[in-house]
């Protein structure tokens, strides 16, 4: 078992555990016991539902109102405000909470990433492709397959960040 980061109604779990090259992997764990590391186009998927419903432009506004408080660490204060964020979202509040975890602990992850040129910029460039562009999941989730990082800095300039 791994690092647990946040326990959720219902008894699931986000945990870092070791991964291929470090210990920065982020794990979903299920009630029972089950886990795996959330893919991108699983909660991507799940996101456009929530845009769907709530609106594209309120849930990216606040996914970057928490990719600005994400550093290299786990904050306890950013956790919880997570899910202060997430309980505007009425019936979906759990899953927001459960999303917006993930890329937060996916952000410290790409921010702790030895020689990192992106960092959390990667995830920024994904949620805009996703949100602000409309993209679907899957082109959102491999957009960036293939490119190099200087092509990935130079996508995340261009949109202002």
């Amino acid at each position: 078992m791994g690092r647990i980061i946040k326990t959720f109604p219902g008894g699931c779990m986000l945990e870092y555990d070791r991964g291929s090259f470090d210990d920065w992997c982020v794990y979903l764990t299920g009630p029972d016991g089950r886990r795996s590391p959330p893919r991108d186009l699983a909660y991507f998927t799940r996101l456009k539902r929530y845009a769907a419903k709530h609106g594209a432009n309120r849930l990216y506004a606040d996914f970057v109102r928490l990719y600005h408080r994400t550093g290299k660490d786990v904050e306890e204060a950013v956790l919880a405000a997570i899910t202060r964020t997430a309980a505007a979202y009425g019936e979906d509040a759990l899953g927001v909470d459960i999303v917006f975890t993930i890329l937060y602990m996916g952000m410290i992850a790409e921010e702790r990433k030895a020689n990192t040129r992106l960092g959390k910029r990667i995830k920024r460039l994904g949620m805009h492709i996703l949100l602000a562009e409309n993209a679907s999941p899957a082109a959102a989730a491999h957009f960036m397959r293939g490119m190099g990082w200087w092509e990935i800095d130079r996508l995340c300039r261009e949109r202002g960040f």
